[in-house]
């Protein structure tokens, strides 16, 4: 089950995992995580790049893009109000490491 709430201008997504065995779930990627919407998501992650984060998901859709966090959290950066035009070089951008 998914919910979104809002606080001024940003949306928080909180997700539930419903498996039995919660140890299914081990390492950074696991399906409880943040998600953030952002305007630009292109000029967000060419930010990110530029201060030293790996994109390890680009956003080769115009959408949806993942960094981790220092502990090896993942974290959503997701496109606001749909995706943007696919754009080089995103599209062609491969996935660095796990996500």
């Amino acid at each position: 089950m998914e919910h979104a709430r809002k606080t001024n201008t940003t949306y928080i997504e909180l997700t539930y995992n419903w498996d039995e065995d919660p140890q299914a779930y081990t390492g950074g990627r696991n399906f409880g995580h943040l998600a953030f919407g952002v305007d630009d998501i292109y000029d967000v992650c060419q930010r990110l790049m530029d201060a030293g984060t790996v994109i390890n998901r680009p956003p080769r859709d115009g959408h949806m893009a993942f960094v981790k966090t220092p502990d090896g959290i993942s974290l959503e950066l997701l496109q606001k109000d749909g995706s943007l035009p696919v754009k080089e070089p995103w599209a062609s951008m491969p996935n660095t490491g796990s996500w």
